[in-house]
């Protein structure tokens, strides 16, 4: 066999989602080397391999992208819906202070089992207490992301996430970089500007440019935030922190609901990547997301992790559309204010950019072959007169069959390949007998 015509993996008799969200039928594609290689008319399609994946049935898409995610927070699923607000002050960092190795070990395994399965290949994590922890999970269950440690010096913060001081939480942040490897790759963060020191936020900010590394932080997600910083400075967020020279480094933020036009214009001028959650952010309010979208800022969407709810990304697209119609459209009678190929596009390709993977997030030759198969003759979905409405419309994570990071099989007809789902129910069944507190917690 010609090594031309040689691949790792053949796609045949293939549906796919291109990058201008249209469907494209009739196609093979060749993966190589953990990128596509070629797309090819079927009739013509020369390539030869010992994997191959055929269905008429299916619809292939890039791999969708978490742009904000929780690892550590797995197994607080359940504990958050109708609480009293601010939640992460009260509930969520207490709770991640309890952790240790073992039970972060397996909120890391649980979190990579719910992604696999409902078509997530990249995730944004915002920091835990054992990144190096979590980075062997993720990397043995084959998944693309980003790794942080939670950054905090406030006196507020438990002490087990307590930086002992400035130079000793940069210092952590770069023995974590130095660990990552492979699909996983590092990103600097601090808990919030709000909840940290000036000198903290400054210190990692100032790091993440002098390392080339990416930066993060939770950015605007509640009104008082935004409140607290212009008691405490004279000026919103991100006006300060243009006018302070943080914006260097690229740039996540999360959550960016609360935003003035000013702030807009410096997401749109500092190529700053918002992430909205649609699910957790319901209740403390609706990002601009049109007003972002015609600015030029790349927006993805997260899940905030599995306490908000779970981390199936076609329920936040489904439920954002929802919620984008009634504060955004029906003032203005604008039915498609948030169309349809937006989201999947939000979903995709404005992950990748939180992501910050270069050619991530589409189906074309030479992108990154993370692609994900919808089986799409569920009673649901079929038939449909437009394809892509419908997958906002209806779909959801257990639609998706097979699942394929960097050219690898995570997921195939529904089988996790990478991570072993009975051991790992059965290991969290029996933490929950033996730590009861993960319960009972108040």
């Amino acid at each position: 066999m010609s090594d031309d015509l040689h691949c790792d993996l053949l796609l045949t008799n293939c549906r796919y989602l291109a990058p201008d969200m249209t469907i494209v039928s009739g196609k093979a594609i060749a993966v190589k080397n953990g990128v596509i290689l070629d797309i090819t008319d079927q009739d013509s399609c020369a390539y030869q391999t010992e994997t191959v994946l055929s269905g008429s049935r299916l619809l292939w898409m890039p791999g969708l992208v978490d742009g904000h995610l929780h690892t550590s927070q797995q197994l607080l699923r359940g504990r958050l819906l109708d609480e009293k607000p601010v939640i992460w002050k009260r509930v969520n960092v207490p709770f991640e202070s309890r952790l240790d190795e073992d039970s972060s070990r397996l909120s890391a395994q649980l979190a990579a089992m719910e992604m696999i399965a409902c078509g997530t290949t990249g995730f944004v994590d915002a920091g835990g207490k054992y990144p190096e922890i979590y980075a062997g999970v993720y990397q043995a269950a084959g998944l693309r992301g980003r790794l942080s440690v939670m950054t905090n010096d406030n006196p507020f913060c438990p002490e087990s996430l307590r930086a002992a001081s400035v130079p000793a939480a940069v210092e952590r942040l770069r023995a974590m970089k130095a660990a990552l490897s492979g699909l996983l790759k590092p990103i600097y963060s601090v808990t919030t500007p709000t909840a940290v020191s000036e000198e903290l936020l400054r210190a990692v900010f100032r790091a993440a440019e002098e390392d080339g590394v990416p930066v993060e932080t939770h950015m605007n997600e509640y009104a008082s935030e935004v409140t607290d910083f212009l008691e405490r400075y004279g000026k919103r967020p991100f006006v300060w922190m243009e006018d302070e020279g943080l914006l260097e480094a690229p740039m996540t933020a999360p959550h960016c609901i609360f935003l003035s036009q000013e702030e807009m214009e410096i997401l749109a001028r500092r190529k700053v990547r918002a992430v909205h959650c649609p699910f957790s952010n319901c209740g403390k309010g609706m990002p601009p997301t049109p007003q972002l979208l015609r600015a030029g800022v790349p927006v993805g969407l997260g899940t905030d992790g599995s306490a908000h709810g779970g981390l199936d990304l076609f329920r936040e697209m489904r439920l954002f559309r929802g919620v984008m119609n009634v504060t955004r459209g029906v003032g203005t009678a604008d039915s498609a204010i948030m169309p349809a190929e937006t989201l999947l596009s939000m979903a995709t390709q404005g992950g990748a950019a939180a992501l910050m993977e270069p050619g991530l997030g589409v189906i074309r030759p030479g992108a990154p072959a993370d692609l994900i198969a919808i089986g799409t003759d569920a009673p649901h979905l079929w038939p449909t007169q437009n394809l892509v409405h419908t997958l906002v419309e209806s779909a959801s994570g257990a639609d998706v069959r097979h699942s394929i990071v960097n050219g690898k099989l995570l997921m195939k007809d529904r089988e996790l390949l990478t991570v072993d789902r009975e051991r790992i129910c059965r290991e969290a069944e029996l933490l929950f007998e033996k730590q009861p507190w993960l319960s009972s917690w108040k």
